[in-house]
Formats: structure tokens, sequence, C-alpha cells
């Protein structure tokens, strides 16, 4: 059950992007500020794994690992680029539902490339989130 907490976490925290994304960005250029959040972001996080001591573990990322965490990286910045993009001239509501749709993206992927399985469940959900998305951002 501690994984449900944490993407719990995760969603509270992605929230606050959006309200300090949308409140930071409202005089400076989105790719500038997706740029500093970037680096804050990569000191936090190197700061982080330093005072957990997780430098020794550098030596456990083989190269097929590395090159998908790269890949995982550059996807991430996209979207931050696309999201600060968004956010600049939309409402955070509507651009955090949008955003929200990655969810449906995942599923569809996880069943093209990583093999699992379409249920009843995961089809109702994904089409309640498709629609709850859409009617966040209609007037």
């Amino acid at each position: 059950m501690s994984w449900i907490i944490f993407a719990i976490l995760s969603a509270l925290f992605a929230a606050l992007v959006a309200i300090f994304g949308k409140i930071g960005i409202s005089k400076i250029d989105t790719t500038l500020a997706t740029s500093v959040r970037a680096v804050v972001m990569a000191v936090f996080l190197v700061i982080v794994s330093l005072v957990l001591g997780k430098a020794p573990l550098l030596s456990t990322i083989n190269s097929k690992a590395l090159l998908y965490i790269v890949l995982s990286g550059v996807a991430g910045a996209l979207s931050w680029l696309f999201y600060f993009f968004a956010l600049k001239n939309g409402p955070a509501s509507g651009v955090a539902a949008l955003d929200r749709l990655s969810v449906v993206f995942v599923l569809i992927l996880a069943i093209l490339i990583l093999g699992e399985q379409l249920t009843w469940k995961s089809a109702t959900g994904i089409g309640l989130m498709a629609a709850g998305a859409i009617l966040m951002v209609l007037k």
C-alpha cells in the first residue's frame, strides 16, 4: 500500500507544479522557466541522493538502463516544455486536466510495449478520465 501513498503525494505535488508554475511564468518566457525549474530539480535531487547515500549505486546502472533513463529524461523535459507553454496561455485547471491524459497514454503504451492487459475496469477508467478531461476544458 505504500506505493498508493507515494502516488497520492506525487499527485499533490503535481498540483502544486501547476499552481506555482502558473504564478511563476506570468511575466517570463516559458522555455527559460522550464530550464530554471530543471536546474532546481537537478540540484535538489542530487542533494537528496547524496544525503541518502545513493552515490555508490551509480555503478549499478548498466547501459540499457541508462539509455532508458536518458530517454525518460528527454520525454520529461519535452513534457515540461509543452506543459509550461500550455500553462502560460490556458487555465491551470484545464491544462492540468489534459496533462493527466498521460494516464490514458500510459495504459495504451503499456499494452502495446509492455504487454499489459486491458481489462474492463481499466478501459472504463480511461474512458471516464478522458471524458473528465474533456469536460474540464469545455466552457
